[in-house]
């Protein structure tokens, strides 16, 4: 076994020390509870309640609301607390759109696939069955998120991968409301991600870039009404 990074003569920090700072336990807290739906969209979460409920002063807690509703995930309402935000419609809509614009675009400069993209690519979608079988929601979403990624980083466009991004925590959000809402959407996802890394692998252009089309654009069925 490797030896100890400490020397003997070394104190050893205790667990409490090595706690991520007080204001980032708050916002993991908060962001992993509106994207498991533990907090619904319209619920009005108070300092004091969050406080409690991670064991610290109200001081971190509102930085980390304040990060939060710079993410677009919560409202802050001064003396009456941070509301969740549904996810709306033109929401959906403008994430659908973006998405279309950044991911055709990539798919069609990931073909020819490179070995590497297809590799991970298959272990990718390996995960996501393994996690979708098992009920984990949040997890598939985020190896979801990470599938699509992969794709759009693939065409070496720095910027492109940024502004794919920032789409990040709004995607998450949104495939765990689907997981829930229309269980039977999961199989479907999962079967179109191997017709993409089927075609990518086959090196067939018009094919990726169709299944993209109809994967993508299925979330417009989702802009007919708020998911919350």
């Amino acid at each position: 076994m490797p030896s100890s990074p400490f020397p003997p003569s070394a104190t050893v920090p205790s667990v409490a020390e090595k706690r991520p700072p007080a204001a980032e336990r708050v916002y993991d807290h908060v962001k992993r509870g509106v994207l498991e739906r533990r907090y619904e969209g319209g619920t009005l979460l108070t300092e004091g309640e969050l406080a409690e409920a991670v064991g610290v002063s109200r001081t971190p807690v509102r930085e980390a609301l304040l990060k939060l509703e710079v993410e677009g995930l919560l409202r802050l309402y001064p003396k009456k607390g941070a509301l969740v935000l549904p996810v709306s419609a033109q929401e959906i809509a403008d994430v659908v759109e973006t998405r279309l614009l950044v991911e055709e675009h990539a798919v069609r400069k990931a073909v020819p696939a490179s070995p590497r993209l297809v590799e991970r690519l298959t272990e990718l979608l390996a995960r996501q069955r393994e996690q979708a079988a098992a009920g984990q929601f949040v997890e598939a979403s985020a190896t979801d998120r990470c599938f699509h990624a992969e794709i759009v980083r693939s065409g070496g466009n720095e910027i492109l991968s940024r502004l794919y991004d920032q789409l990040r925590d709004r995607q998450l959000r949104m495939g765990v409301a689907v997981m829930h809402s229309h269980p039977d959407r999961i199989a479907k996802t999962l079967a179109e991600h191997g017709e993409l890394l089927d075609a990518l692998r086959a090196g067939e252009t018009e094919a990726a870039v169709a299944v993209v089309t109809r994967h993508v654009g299925w979330f417009q069925n989702l802009a007919r009404g708020d998911v919350r």
